[in-house]
């Protein structure tokens, strides 16, 4: 099961308790009332949704409740590092942004399964 660590709480609980909330660090506009409607479709709907380091927003729901942010790799799904709602992304040193990288292509942790039992050729 993945831990996720609450920076609120200080500890380190089961994803059950937790709830993803989205991209972290979008700025809301300024004047939403006087935006063009291709500006607020952005804002609202349009989101990176990248391959690798991403800045997410959770919740911990069965716990205190409060937003908080966190670093993630988008392919392994392990997590960098979270901090609390309102402080500024982190810098990340390569030790920890290596340390979530995916197993290299080709390695056992990373070829299909076959539900057959037979490796197909290919």
């Amino acid at each position: 099961m993945l831990l996720i660590h609450c920076p609120y709480c200080e500890e380190e609980r089961p994803e059950l308790e937790f709830a993803g909330a989205g991209e972290a660090h979008i700025e809301r506009p300024k004047n939403m009332a006087d935006i063009s409607d291709e500006d607020f479709e952005k804002f609202f709907f349009i989101r990176e949704n990248q391959k690798g380091l991403v800045y997410e927003r959770w919740r911990h729901i069965h716990g205190c409740g409060r937003f908080f942010n966190a670093v993630r790799h988008s392919v392994s799904d392990k997590f960098i590092k979270t901090y609390k709602a309102g402080e500024k992304k982190p810098k990340l040193t390569k030790a920890e942004i290596e340390a979530v990288l995916p197993p290299a292509k080709n390695t056992p942790a990373n070829e299909p399964v076959y539900t057959d039992g037979a490796k197909q050729k290919g």
